[in-house]
């Protein structure tokens, strides 16, 4: 096997680090709400947590899941931003958080997208989830079978929007930080609907046409210069639930709050915690961008490889240590043997921090190389005896 050592280079945002070990030795701060999770969302590392594991009502923060089947519907290609929704009866019928849809009424799916990314509409909502899967029982279905996906193991829905109050539609803050963050690194465009404030939408029905103003459910947008997201919920039996994401030199982080006491401490928690997040985290990056040997290929019609990358290694850090002195040790081995697939793993990047490991990017063939025949074999002789 060969090794090559080298130390890369540390991009390290937010704080100075001859002023880490000050500042990481400040605590979690104090917050109201019972349950709470602070990750960076390109890693999905752990800044701080405090009963994440409980399961809890979810309320709105339930269309968190909505959004991401919709995102996940939009790049396939199966449905489009300009596709017609019809409102149905049942639609309409949502109580709760609603932007008034009519039966029968039509509006884009990027119109309905904002209805349920800035005013958290439950009709909208049901109505988009009819649209993509026939019914909202479907949709749900759908719902259930992503977070099994996503390994989120203490969550399950029973409806699209979070309106109900059954025991059976839980979650917990861990779980909701899973698929917040599978939808904002996934689908970075969500972030285009919620950061929008306000803005007006036009209502055409058969009683005619008005104008309706779509109004953000997430103070933060105002409250919290960073903010960019992502999706609030409240019911009597959730209490005050809150996934807020936001945005500061380069560091992405995700504070949900679930079960606060009423509706402004959940936002100064999602601050708090925000703070906290940042006052402690430090991303390391390595983009990979360097160049890479060949390797030998034993039996392919080509005799060598090109490598490459299969892609950047990011690693947070929330202890202040010196991220300048993590050291990436490149493993391949002396050969591969054919057929060789375009992006096999073929070797590794490992990262060492103190000896440590804490992480590594695979290294993979840029290219598929076959199996050499007799014929290639011949070929290969040929083109010797030329030489």
């Amino acid at each position: 096997m060969k090794r090559l050592v080298r130390t890369a280079v540390c991009f390290a945002f937010s704080i100075g680090l001859m002023l880490a070990q000050v500042q990481y030795a400040q605590a979690v701060p104090e917050v109201s709400a019972p349950s709470y999770i602070v990750v960076e969302a390109s890693t999905g590392q752990l800044v701080c947590e405090k009963d994440a594991d409980v399961r809890r009502s979810p309320a709105s923060i339930t269309k968190i899941m909505t959004l991401l089947l919709i995102f996940d519907q939009l790049d396939t290609g199966r449905i489009h931003l300009e596709d017609d929704v019809i409102t149905s009866a049942h639609a309409k019928s949502m109580g709760g958080s609603q932007v008034f849809l009519e039966e029968g009424e039509v509006q884009t799916l990027d119109t309905m997208i904002k209805c349920i990314a800035v005013s958290s509409g439950n009709d909208a909502c049901v109505a988009v989830a009819e649209y993509i899967a026939g019914s909202e029982e479907e949709f749900v279905a759908m719902m259930n079978q992503r977070a099994e996906d996503l390994r989120m193991d203490n969550t399950h829905f029973v409806d699209c929007c979070g309106l109900t109050d059954s025991d059976e539609h839980y979650t917990t803050a861990r779980d909701v930080a899973v698929m917040s963050r599978e939808l904002v690194t996934k689908h970075p465009e969500v972030y285009n609907y919620t950061k929008i404030w306000m803005e007006d939408i036009t209502h055409v029905t058969r009683q005619g046409t008005t104008t309706f103003t779509l109004s953000s459910t997430n103070k933060l947008l105002k409250q919290y210069e960073w903010a960019t997201g992502l999706k609030t919920g409240s019911t009597s039996k959730a209490k005050y639930c809150l996934s807020a994401t936001a945005s500061k030199d380069g560091i992405d982080l995700i504070a949900v709050v679930m079960g606060a006491p009423d509706n402004k401490v959940r936002f100064q928690d999602a601050v708090a915690l925000l703070n906290f997040g940042y006052s402690v985290s430090n991303v390391y990056v390595d983009e990979n961008k360097e160049s890479l040997p060949s390797l030998t290929v034993k039996g392919g019609v080509e005799d060598e490889v090109n490598l490459s990358f299969a892609g950047e290694f990011r690693y947070l850090d929330t202890k202040g240590s010196n991220l300048s002195q993590i050291e990436e040790t490149i493993t391949l081995p002396e050969m591969v043997e054919a057929p060789v697939a375009e992006g096999q793993a073929v070797g590794e990047a490992v990262y060492r921090l103190d000896g440590q490991r804490i992480g590594g990017v695979s290294i993979v063939a840029a290219k598929a190389v076959e199996k050499a025949g007799y014929r290639d074999y011949v070929v290969k002789l040929v083109r010797l005896f030329l030489l």
